[in-house]
């Protein structure tokens, strides 16, 4: 199965949601989800013969890297503390993409 951006923002936005956070605009998670991506690419994790478990990035690393990114994007609107519930939720759905 093939990665949805509109499949993924929705289940980011339903977990804010769950969580009792509001949901953001459509632009504002593709954003995020485009520096997760961002930093998949800088790690040479989208090289098909460089995927191995043991080259799996720990969320912290992610999370890291999206908290840099968006202090560098001065327009992004997104609360800090909800950078966890969307990264979270975009690997969860990423992780349900690759068992279908």
């Amino acid at each position: 199965m093939e990665f949805d951006e509109n499949k993924a923002v929705q289940l980011i936005n339903k977990a804010l949601v769950e969580i009792g956070r509001e949901p953001y605009p459509e632009d504002e998670i593709l954003n995020i989800i485009d520096m997760i991506w961002d930093f998949y690419e800088e790690n040479g994790l989208l090289d098909i013969d460089a995927v191995d478990d043991d080259d799996t990035p720990s969320i912290d690393e992610i999370q890291d890297y999206v908290t840099r990114m968006l202090r560098k994007d001065h327009l992004a609107r997104i609360a800090p503390q909800d950078i966890p519930t969307i990264i979270n939720a975009e690997l969860d759905y990423e992780e349900s993409i690759d068992t279908l």
